[in-house]
């Protein structure tokens, strides 16, 4: 049997009692290591952290807590090339794809550092100006923002093991509060590493981070009201957790990232909007074996150029090669595990019995990479010239196909594009192409309260944009409706969801002392 990963918890590390679970090479298929949490004393890890981690932290400003991360920083790029290893081997990804979960998480954690260091010598914040009460202004109001004193719990998903541990956990160690991970077992090996890589350094307080690798049986039950949870995957899986009494009865505050069926909207006829449009689509389709939560699954052009924008998707992603991302030829590797890729098969079948397939990547060739045992798929492009039928309209606005997948939709009017865009019941993020300042203006608009973050996108800043689906610090993550109604990152915006809200009645002179 393979290694088994170490949970880390209580400030120790300790293994499993049970087997575990296998994690595998979706393109090679043999066993890498193993994952399990059989047998972990949870109520004493999260007692530790509540009592150990949270205690150290608040005792430190908000810019000691910020060398810390940054010292986290020095540590996790000093190990970049063995996750880049790691990612390879358990998730399928191309170098490329990989720097997005790896750098892009060490970048997020960086930013919040320097973000912890314009916070300064504080361990408060003031949440807004005070507020007179009366007449007399010698008795007042101010809100302030305190960490809470419990633990924030992270069950995260599969496809971000390094990004969604530190965009998370980067916000909450900030705020002075402790960190308990629990990674998608799947591709749980890249985050523990990572964790181990930075509790071998001795940078933070014991107790200020844990992981559990394996089953999630339990951790919610130990949650208090005074704790804060972070989910990211599937909408059904969500509502059976916001459905425990931790957060039904005792009030656990959580954020939830669901599913999405993100959309991108074409404005204008003109060449470069459309060959914008088209690059940002196959890009999207194809990074990441279309494994992102930020991923185009609807495209929207004017019914006109619905042939011109279907042939030049179609041309760029004849251009992707598949297969072993080992091979320096490869630009799209694998869907994360076997289980995914039936999902993608299943998802395609389901979306093809109300759509034409516009480019076919049944039958794409693989490098190096054995159909047989390799998780791999190539990209589809689908096409819906009925999307208002209703039992269309049921399938391709209701279904996320989690892989290279995306349909384009004809619309008449852009009040129609808003009206098929909405009928994704609210999604983490729309892209909006033309050369019109006051449209692309205007459609932004239009669409920012069904989505929570719009990118819009002219042919002036075709060449630094920072893309329709990746997330950054400094903007809001997350999404209304079926994307789960939470909100991350955001810059400071994000320290809030682990600070509890208090308004603080006093007199003019107590509340200067703040």
């Amino acid at each position: 049997m393979n290694e088994l990963l170490a949970n880390y918890i209580a400030g120790r590390w300790q293994h499993g009692t049970g087997a575990g679970i296998a994690l595998i090479d979706p393109v090679l298929g043999n066993e890498l290591v193993r994952a399990d949490s059989a047998g972990l004393n949870l109520d004493e890890g999260f007692r530790f952290a509540r009592e150990q981690g949270a205690a150290a932290l608040r005792a430190l400003t908000y810019a000691e807590r910020a060398a810390m991360l940054s010292a986290c920083v020095a540590v996790l790029n000093k190990h970049r090339d063995r996750y880049y290893e790691i990612a390879t081997a358990n998730s399928g990804t191309t170098k490329a794809d990989s720097a997005i979960d790896i750098d892009g998480g060490i970048y997020t954690l960086g930013y919040y550092a320097k973000l912890g260091e314009s916070l300064g010598a504080r361990r408060f914040m003031r949440d807004g100006d005070a507020a007179r009460l009366g007449k007399d202004p010698l008795f007042q109001s101010q809100h302030v923002m305190v960490p809470t004193r419990g633990v924030a719990l992270f069950i995260n998903a599969f496809n971000f093991p390094s990004w969604g541990l530190w965009e998370k956990a980067a916000p909450a160690l900030l705020s002075g509060v402790p960190v308990i991970v629990k990674p998608a077992t799947a591709t749980a090996w890249l985050t523990q590493q990572m964790v181990k890589d930075v509790v071998d350094a001795g940078i933070l307080p014991p107790g200020a981070i844990s992981i559990v690798c394996g089953s999630s049986a339990g951790l919610l039950d130990a949650l208090t009201p005074f704790d804060v949870f972070s989910f990211t995957g599937s909408a059904d899986t969500a509502h059976t957790l916001r459905n425990h009494p931790a957060i039904a009865l005792r009030s656990t505050r959580a954020n939830i990232e669901a599913d999405s069926i993100n959309s991108a909207l074409l404005l204008s006829s003109d060449d470069a909007a459309l060959d914008l449009f088209a690059k940002e689509v196959a890009r999207e389709m194809t990074v990441k074996s279309g494994q992102k939560c930020t991923a185009i699954r609807r495209a929207f052009v004017p019914a006109e150029l619905y042939d011109r924008a279907a042939q030049a998707i179609s041309a760029r992603l004849a251009k992707t090669t598949v297969g072993n991302p080992r091979n320096e030829q490869v630009r799209m590797g694998a869907l994360v595990n076997r289980a995914q890729l039936v999902n993608v098969r299943d998802g395609l079948a389901q979306l093809a019995a109300h759509t034409q397939v516009l480019h076919d990547g049944a039958n794409t060739p693989f490098i190096d990479a054995d159909p047989a045992i390799a998780c791999c798929i190539g990209p589809t492009l689908l096409g819906a010239t009925s999307p208002e039928h209703a039992d269309a309209a049921d399938i391709i606005h209701n279904t996320e196909v989690f892989g290279p997948v995306a349909t384009l939709i004809p619309y008449r009017t852009v009040e129609h594009a808003y009206s098929l865009i909405r009928k994704g019941q609210g999604s983490l993020v729309a892209s909006v192409y033309g050369s019109d300042h006051a449209a692309i203006a205007q459609a932004a608009i239009e669409l920012a309260d069904s989505h929570g973050r719009v990118h819009a996108i002219s042919p002036d800043v075709a060449a630094i944009h920072t893309g329709h689906g990746n997330v950054m610090p400094h903007s809001l993550h997350g999404g209304p409706g079926r994307a789960g109604g939470g909100e991350e990152l955001g810059g400071a915006r994000a320290l809030s969801f682990y600070h509890r809200r208090s308004a603080i009645q006093a007199s003019t002179a107590a509340l200067d002392q703040l």
